[in-house]
């Protein structure tokens, strides 16, 4: 069974500095509200048993959030 993907873990960061980074940071905010829809996104799809997505969409769609946290990863790079 699909489950959404651990952000925190992945950035290796706690929710407790993300959240109070979030807080400071307007893009960041964005950035990781993008990642959790495209991250729902993927889950609903690879959940979905009637009118399942086809590869190619299920791969987009793993590209998005995967680009998504590209792009938080950067934005936590960025001095504060």
């Amino acid at each position: 069974m699909p489950v959404p993907h651990d952000l925190y873990q992945d950035l290796k960061i706690s929710k407790e500095d993300i959240q109070q980074k979030r807080a400071n940071d307007p893009r960041l905010d964005a950035l990781i509200d993008q990642y959790l829809r495209a991250d729902a996104d993927v889950v609903k799809a690879e959940t979905a048993q009637s009118d399942a997505p086809s590869d190619d969409a299920l791969k987009s769609l793993k590209e998005l959030r995967f680009k998504a946290k590209e792009k938080i990863v950067l934005q936590l790079q960025e001095p504060s």
